[in-house]
Order: C-alpha cells, then sequence, then structure tokens
C-alpha cells in the first residue's frame, strides 16, 4: 500500500491558452482502465479482499480508514491517494462517510505523477 498526493498543493499552474488553474495529476494509461466513483455512507465498508488489478483510491470528500494485509488502519482525507499492487489485501471504511475516485488497470503508476504522502 502507497499513499500520495493530489491536492493543490502538489499541483502545478496552467497558464496556457490564458488559462488560469493548478492541475494536480494523477495517472496516464496505455492499456484499459476503468473509473468509477465510490459513495460510502456512515459506517461504510468495503470488506477485505485482494485487487484484482492495481486500483488507486483518490478521496474526495469525507474520511475513512485503510488497510492492507496488516491490522493497522490509516485515515484518509480528502486530497489523499491510496495504491494496491494487484492481489494486494486491503479494506476501506468509513465512519461519517466519504466520496472516492476509483481507478483500476493493469498498468496504473502513480508515483510518475503525484508526490509520496507519508500518513500520520
Amino acid at each position: 500500500m502507497e499513499f500520495y498526493n493530489f491536492n493543490k498543493e502538489s499541483g502545478k499552474k496552467i497558464s496556457k491558452f490564458n488559462s488560469d488553474f493548478i492541475m494536480s495529476r494523477i495517472i496516464q494509461t496505455n492499456k484499459a482502465v476503468s473509473i468509477g466513483c465510490m459513495h460510502l455512507e456512515y459506517n461504510g465498508l468495503v470488506g477485505y479482499h485482494q485487487a484484482v488489478v492495481p486500483q488507486l483510491l483518490l478521496i474526495l470528500s469525507g474520511e475513512g480508514y485503510v488497510r492492507n494485509d496488516k491490522e493497522e488502519y490509516f485515515k484518509v482525507r480528502p486530497g489523499d491517494a491510496v495504491f494496491w499492487e494487484k492481489d494486494e489485501w486491503h479494506e476501506t471504511k468509513s465512519d461519517k462517510g466519504l466520496t472516492a475516485i476509483v481507478i483500476e488497470s493493469e498498468e496504473l503508476n502513480p508515483a510518475t505523477f503525484m508526490p509520496a504522502n507519508l500518513l500520520e
């Protein structure tokens, strides 16, 4: 399990074409990719299971906890990204609810675009 940031502070100011915004790059793939939006309600749970393919979880709102095959949970907040390799055991849960984007693909390398995050 690896942690990354995609918050505003990790982005880059874009001014091309008279633009004025900050872009936090996340991922690029050459192979098929599945992207979904996950809504965990209060006391929501994505049960303990193995990742079928590499998976990237991007926390948009709310907060929750993640773990891998170790029993230690790590708190995640908006702007945090969690990456699990194929076959890695993992679980996500939330007491208060959270919304996240889930990206799954055989070819994911989040370290290419996002800075590492050492969660507390």
